[in-house]
């Protein structure tokens, strides 16, 4: 058996940045979980370096609960660590590691719990679900709860145990993240009326997404999210060669975040239609070989509120909040929720320390969350 802390020591040993294996923490688990005489399941990539990993503790009956975390984390390079971030450090009641906060924590308080589930004799069912590279795009959610949804009777609950202060999250938006590459022609530029300059055809682009953005904000706000409207947003772009020299080719990486009553994707269409109608005929009437590709990177969908949502109410009544509510953060809780499965977002630490310097998780987060759980426990053996 091990506490939390202890769990959480070792999970945060193993440095599962999404671009490596996540193969050793995964092992760890399934040898942790079959001491207990629990056999897991492990779904691998295609290239069978990475794993999703789900197990089941209690009878195999329907209305149990998921308890879904992610494997990965984003890459610990910033200078300032003022201890090794692949190492388990307490100081003024903080638990300082890449991954305490987003989300090593939660999945080591559910580790750590499985002698309490076992031992309570579960009515119903606890699934645990754990995934990898969730920080770059959600990729692993999905074979996950395909695999899950053959393997289980329908599930009452699925909690994604992401950083919100415990506080119960029913919705966030969507992301579409993708990428357009222009195909320019190039001549010098004094003759640029031979060319076609991928930058600028690219700067007219990015200009759209702004523009759609700024009819989106004079839009009907959507209650709670921060900002309360789809935005699109263009963060990288980069092309030409010189200053003298039309651009022969520029490309950029777009992502697009939706509220739940709007689709990420009917944006991206949107985009292409006016490329195609707009654009592209002229670059082409100037070179023929002249074009836009888009390519395609992550879709994560939006986790919608749900009228009279059986998870909303459960995580409610186990921590105690009133209400819930909803985040512009996305997370794999929309795939859940996709697979019919009623989802919300509940778990320990501040989503405001993920993805920086000295990450931490506050050590009364973590007993929240090991309160949290104590009580599901407790009540699906009542």
């Amino acid at each position: 058996m091990l506490t939390t802390h202890e769990m959480l020591e070792r999970l945060i040993a193993f440095p599962t940045v999404s671009s490596q294996t996540n193969l050793p923490l995964i092992g760890f688990v399934r040898e942790y979980l079959a001491s207990f005489g629990i056999e897991p399941t492990l779904i691998y990539d295609r290239d069978r370096l990475k794993a999703n990993l789900f197990a089941t503790i209690g009878p195999s009956t329907a209305g149990g609960v998921v308890l879904s975390g992610h494997t990965d984390v984003v890459p610990a390079l910033e200078e300032g660590w003022i201890s090794s971030p692949w190492s388990l450090t307490g100081r003024g009641g903080r638990l300082f590691g890449r991954g305490t906060c987003d989300m090593k924590g939660f999945v080591a308080i559910v580790l750590a719990a499985v002698p309490q589930m076992l031992a309570a004799k579960l009515k119903t069912p606890i699934h645990i679900a754990l995934s990898y590279d969730e920080e770059v795009g959600c990729i692993g959610a999905v074979s996950l709860v395909d695999a899950v949804k053959e393997a289980i009777p329908p599930p009452r609950a699925v909690f994604v145990g992401e950083p919100t202060r415990m506080q119960v999250v029913n919705g966030h938006k969507s992301l579409l993240a993708f990428r357009t590459r222009v195909r320019g022609h190039a001549v010098h530029s004094s003759r640029m009326d031979l060319g076609v300059s991928a930058v600028m055809k690219a700067a007219r682009l990015v200009t759209w997404l702004d523009e759609a953005m700024a009819c989106n904000r004079e839009g009907p706000a959507a209650m709670g999210f921060l900002p309360p409207y789809t935005t699109l947003h263009c963060g990288v772009i980069e092309g030409g060669s010189a200053g003298n020299i039309v651009a022969e080719a520029c490309s950029f990486i777009t992502d697009i975040r939706a509220i739940p009553q709007e689709d990420a994707r009917e944006f991206r269409a949107r985009f292409e239609r006016y490329i195609r109608s707009e654009i592209e005929p002229a670059m082409q009437a100037v070179h023929a070989s002249s074009g836009v590709d888009i390519e395609d990177l992550s879709f994560i969908p939006a986790l919608a509120p749900e009228p009279s949502g059986v998870a909303e109410d459960l995580a409610c009544l186990l921590t105690g909040n009133t209400e819930a509510a909803v985040v512009a953060f996305g997370t794999e809780a929309g795939i859940f929720q996709k697979a019919g499965w009623s989802t919300v977002v509940v778990g320990p630490g501040d989503i405001a320390q993920a993805h920086r310097v000295n990450e931490f998780i506050e050590q009364e987060q973590i007993a929240a969350g090991e309160a949290f759980i104590r009580r599901l426990i407790a009540h699906l053996s009542a």
